[in-house]
């Protein structure tokens, strides 16, 4: 079951549950979570692979930036694909993980996200793929809402996240070993 804003408010004020929150979602959270922001956004070309225990991820290259004095924006054709780091970051403990979700916004507008959960044990900005499924083209401004996270308490033991995406790492530039 999801925890409520007003218990994650706590959790974010004494265990910096989530860091660099706007002040939107610290005074007038919406639901039973925090909406995160567009912060980076990368493309990625070349090759990758996953094997059994290597793998390597497509190269990637930063496209922009969210720059707080200066707006900025991406725009997405029908196909286009990116991977998108959050302006906020987690700490996660061992009894809590996080759930992110698209907003309704980018749904509606043809535009989805990789689904995807936050480990216990997991620190730092979170990334996402973003594509562009619909046939038109969209614009995203950078620092916008674009994500919506839950969170909820571990029933029994939690295990602590010990791989190598750690602190908000995008790629994997080269062949490594899988933990």
């Amino acid at each position: 079951m999801p925890l409520g804003p007003k218990l994650l408010l706590k959790l974010v004020k004494e265990t910096k549950l989530v860091e660099n929150l706007s002040d939107r979602e610290l005074t007038n959270p919406e639901g039973a979570g925090f909406d995160l922001r567009i912060g980076e956004v990368y493309e990625i070309n070349g090759k990758g692979f996953l094997g059994i225990e290597e793998r390597k991820t497509p190269d990637i290259k930063l496209v922009s930036k969210y720059d707080e004095n200066k707006t900025k924006w991406i725009t997405l054709k029908p196909g286009d694909y990116y991977l998108v780091k959050t302006i906020e970051s987690v700490n996660l403990p061992k009894n809590i993980a996080g759930y992110f979700y698209t907003r309704g916004t980018l749904f509606r507008s043809g535009l989805l996200h990789g689904l995807s959960r936050t480990d216990p044990g997991y620190k730092g900005q979170l990334v996402t793929s973003l594509a562009n499924v619909g046939p038109c083209t969209i614009k995203l401004e950078l620092g916008s809402r674009f994500v919506h996270i839950q969170f909820e308490h571990i029933k029994g033991e939690g295990s602590m996240y010990r791989g190598q995406w750690q602190g908000g790492r995008v790629a994997a530039n080269k062949k490594e070993k899988q933990v």
